[in-house]
């Protein structure tokens, strides 16, 4: 499904709420000020100043309001879903051009979707979700504005998140910072971890699914590396895709189908979740990211409680460290 979302004004968001009265939807997810639904598109305001445009003519509805999209911090950003070329097949980019690439009608398949968010994050743990939907799920995650975990802010992902575990059969994944320490320390690369994350959390749901008789039509994995090198990280550690099922890799995969983006919320959220327990247990600010602030932040912690403490919050082998021990 194609999106874009506009940051704007709250004098904005009144003039679009009043422009779109006669479509306006009488349900709203948590933290709307107002839906609507028109030919080709949905349109989702919130209190934060983000208004969310999907459907087929997101980026053209969108375009009608971008000179009000002046808010600090105004943002832009579209995911397009896969488009047809003259042959009717889904086109690629350069790093989609793959025969993994799902097929272009990827948003009406059943599919259980994986995602991960933490990687780049210096404290806290990386987490790996993977969820499946029913079309009746997939119904009422785009009722609830489900999408792209970095499109929504954190306060509406808390809300969301545990409406979502009690809707969809899931399986979530935390690499805890000492864990991933380790794993780095003997010679294991990111890459790696995130391959075997994946595949666990996958075989999780499919498991899940076999057990309760639920059918689905194959995998679509966020790709965070080509696939040859995915299966080549899993043949190091012994493992491999055997099944049947087909599987599928795409960069953006959260604007393709919707279970790559509950899947991308679930991970997002228990993310949130362990930094509020780092946060607790170090007794110190923890900052996302990996910028200015958080080397201000590890170099406090430093100072406060000592290299171990920072050890067990971090991702040990960013620049941040090296900068906070100078």
């Amino acid at each position: 499904m194609s999106y874009e979302v506009l940051q704007v004004t709250s004098k904005a968001i009144d003039e679009m709420k009043k422009y779109y009265a006669a479509d306006l939807k009488q349900s709203l997810p948590p933290g709307a000020v107002f839906a609507a639904k028109t030919k080709g598109v949905s349109i989702t305001g919130y209190k934060s100043g983000k208004v969310l445009f999907q459907g087929k003519d997101a980026a053209a509805e969108a375009g009608r309001w971008r000179e009000k999209a002046s808010a600090p911090g105004a943002v832009s950003r579209t995911a397009a879903a896969p488009q047809k070329n003259p042959a009717g097949k889904a086109a690629k980019s350069a790093v989609d051009n793959h025969r993994f690439f799902p097929p272009a009608n990827v948003a009406q398949l059943v599919l259980l979707g994986s995602d991960e968010t933490g990687t780049g994050d210096y404290f806290g743990p990386m987490t790996v979700a993977c969820a499946h939907l029913t079309h009746e799920q997939m119904k009422t995650m785009e009722h609830w504005g489900i999408r792209d975990s970095k499109t929504i802010n954190d306060a509406v992902i808390r809300e969301l998140a545990p409406k979502l575990v009690k809707e969809c059969t899931y399986s979530l994944l935390v690499l805890h910072n000492e864990k991933y320490n380790s794993l780095q320390q003997k010679g294991m690369n990111q890459g790696e971890m995130k391959a075997m994350l994946h595949h666990q959390a996958i075989a999780n749901v499919m498991k899940k699914c076999e057990q309760a008789g639920i059918e689905y039509s194959g995998v679509l994995i966020d790709q965070f590396v080509q696939p040859k090198r995915y299966f080549q990280y899993l043949k190091t550690h012994g493992k491999s895709w055997v099944n049947e099922t087909p599987i599928y890799f795409a960069t953006k995969a959260e604007g393709l189908h919707p279970a790559v983006a509950a899947a991308s919320v679930l991970a997002r959220y228990s993310f949130l979740t362990e930094m509020d327990k780092l946060e607790k247990a170090v007794g110190l600010p923890l900052p996302k990211g990996a910028g200015s602030f958080v080397d201000k932040a590890a170099k406090e912690i430093l100072r406060q409680k000592g290299k171990e403490a920072l050890y067990r919050c971090s991702k040990w082998h960013f620049a941040n460290t090296q900068k906070a021990l100078r």
